[in-house]
């Protein structure tokens, strides 16, 4: 199954919010603090433009005001088209003035989570994460576990998102593996000391694989990208392709 993503930064956003509806701007305008709505516009701006792209309608303001994401009983956010449900399934996450959006066809249980890779005590790992999750932790390298829980983290965010549950749930309901196993970090490992000054220095080139087995039964899998300091996770079921990126033009 195909899954698309779009991430837009805070430099991508018009000035103005004509691209917004009449019920979105009312919306805003009751926000009170800053940072709030800085992430609502600017995840609100990636999810039109990505569903723009995907369902193939223009993407002017005018065109872009029609589309409105609303947020289920759940909080999961649900797509409307001129004030119709949009067959689509989409989930959002928003990170450091940057916002993903992923986008699957509708029915599909689809989370996705943007996360800045920055150090997690072992105190987090304890009481966030499983044994086996623990353990892996452990028998990483220092140059991985750096950046390891938050790759653990991330794909635990989506796929509590993809069971409309978020962070009601319990993070230890939710086990992370990495099917390509320890060879996959010896690999990034062994690129950024090839290429210390370079992007690649830095980050995983293309997509990842992940599972993740829920205590409730669900299997879900996905995948995983670091670009610098981001690390981006994308999970689904049905099990989805390797994300394809949506183009924006110009």
């Amino acid at each position: 199954m195909d899954v698309f993503w779009l991430e837009q930064s805070e430099a991508d956003l018009p000035a103005g919010n004509d691209w917004l509806s009449a019920s979105e701007r009312a919306s805003l305008n009751a926000m009170r603090f800053p940072k709030r709505r800085a992430d609502w516009r600017l995840g609100r701006w990636t999810a039109k433009r990505a569903l723009s792209i995907y369902l193939s309608m223009l993407g002017d303001h005018q065109a872009l005001k029609d589309i409105e994401i609303r947020p289920a009983a759940s909080g999961s956010p649900e797509a409307f088209i001129a004030n119709r449900p949009a067959a689509v399934a989409i989930s959002l996450s928003h990170c450091n003035g940057n916002a993903l959006c992923a986008v699957a066809p509708f029915g599909t249980a689809l989370g996705c989570d943007l996360e800045l890779v920055e150090p997690r005590s072992d105190a987090f790992v304890a009481d966030y994460f499983t044994v086996e999750e623990q353990e892996l932790v452990a028998q990483a390298s220092a140059a991985n576990s750096s950046w390891l829980p938050t790759l653990l983290w991330s794909a635990k965010e989506s796929a509590l998102k993809a069971l409309h549950e978020g962070l009601r749930l319990d993070t230890r309901s939710v086990t992370v593996s990495l099917p390509e196993g320890t060879a996959t970090l010896k690999a990034n490992e062994e690129t950024r000391a090839a290429n210390p000054d370079s992007a690649l220095g830095h980050s995983c080139s293309g997509w990842r694989p992940l599972e993740l087995r829920c205590t409730s039964g669900e299997v879900f899998r996905g995948w995983w990208q670091r670009t610098g300091r981001l690390l981006r996770t994308v999970v689904a079921a049905p099990d989805p392709s390797s994300p394809i990126a949506l183009r924006t033009a110009g």
